[in-house]
């Protein structure tokens, strides 16, 4: 994990360098203490596209959990019963 303290930012070229071959995040410290994170946009694109494919596959088994509860039911019998409802 790179460090770096906050006035080290000054040197923009360096700090992208530094994101840029490693590949990970900067994390910069003010104080001695955390304060942000700086990363490449290849880094922060492929952080995102992994963040999505995780929330997929959450959804992904709350479908198969609702239909081991029974929650769910055939769509042809859903939209049925819709115009059953209202008269459609």
């Amino acid at each position: 994990m790179q460090m770096v303290p906050v006035k080290e930012l000054k040197d923009a070229a360096r700090i992208s360098r530094l994101c840029h071959e490693s590949g990970e995040p900067v994390h910069v410290t003010k104080n001695g203490y955390a304060d942000m994170v700086i990363m490449s946009a290849e880094a922060y694109e492929a952080m995102e596209a992994q963040a999505r494919v995780g929330r997929t596959v959450e959804l992904v088994q709350e479908g198969i959990d609702a239909v081991s509860r029974g929650d769910c039911r055939d769509a042809l019998e859903a939209v049925a019963s819709l115009r059953d409802k209202y008269g459609l």
